[in-house]
């Protein structure tokens, strides 16, 4: 039997969120620490299950995916001191240099994630030019029906006004060319996070994503 998300880390992020300082955080260490312990096995099934489509994600280390609670204020107007989410990095994070997966657990706002977020230029530049010499293929890829169904768009966050330099005005891919990440997004709800067979259900959607993982990993192979 897999892991599941317990009903008790939801409720553990829900009282966060209304009580988001390091007095209230400090005297439910406990709460933190079991959630935390919660998703950590979750993540070891989940990706266990995930290398049946992925191997490389056999290698992944859960506690090393899942990001730290604690927000960095240092440069940010917000300082409230942690996240009211748990994060987890399946080899995929900003900068990376490959496309990976994405899990948001966070009560009522969950999602699934997939493709390259931010990547450096010159990462970038070799994705364009795939994108740009390889369209079709490209196309048949985020046209599937099964992927369509359920990512009817990629990511325009940040999506610059103009084709980059380097590419002809009138290339057929524009449009997809002015992205600055790859990302597909997928809305969880939490009954679905909660369920008994959340890590089957989830593996049925990153697995969706394999597809559009491996063109965007093409140039770096």
């Amino acid at each position: 039997m897999s892991a599941t998300i317990s009903t008790k880390t939801f409720d553990f992020l829900k009282k966060l969120t209304k009580n988001n300082n390091r007095e209230w955080f400090n005297e439910n260490k406990n709460l933190y620490t079991e959630s935390q312990e919660n998703v950590i096995a979750f993540l070891e099934d989940l990706t266990k299950e995930m290398s049946g489509f992925d191997q490389e994600l056999a290698k992944i280390d859960a506690k090393k995916a899942l990001f730290r609670i604690y927000r960095d204020t240092r440069f940010s107007k917000d300082k409230i001191p942690y996240k009211t989410n748990f994060g987890a990095s399946l080899g995929m994070g900003k900068g990376s240099q490959k496309g990976g997966y994405y899990l948001h657990l966070e009560p009522g706002k969950s999602f699934l994630a997939g493709g390259i977020y931010m990547p450096e230029s010159s990462l970038l530049k070799e994705v364009r030019k795939e994108i740009s010499l390889y369209g079709d293929d490209f196309i048949k890829i985020i046209n599937n029906k099964d992927f369509k169904k359920h990512f009817p768009e990629l990511d325009q966050e940040d999506k610059l006004k103009k084709i980059p330099q380097g590419f002809e005005k009138e290339d057929p891919m524009g449009e997809y060319l002015k992205l600055k990440s790859f990302i597909v997004v997928y809305k969880v709800k939490d009954e679905t996070i909660l369920d008994k067979n959340a890590v089957k259900e989830l593996t049925k959607v990153f697995k969706l994503m394999k597809p559009f993982n491996d063109f965007l990993n093409a140039p770096f192979l």
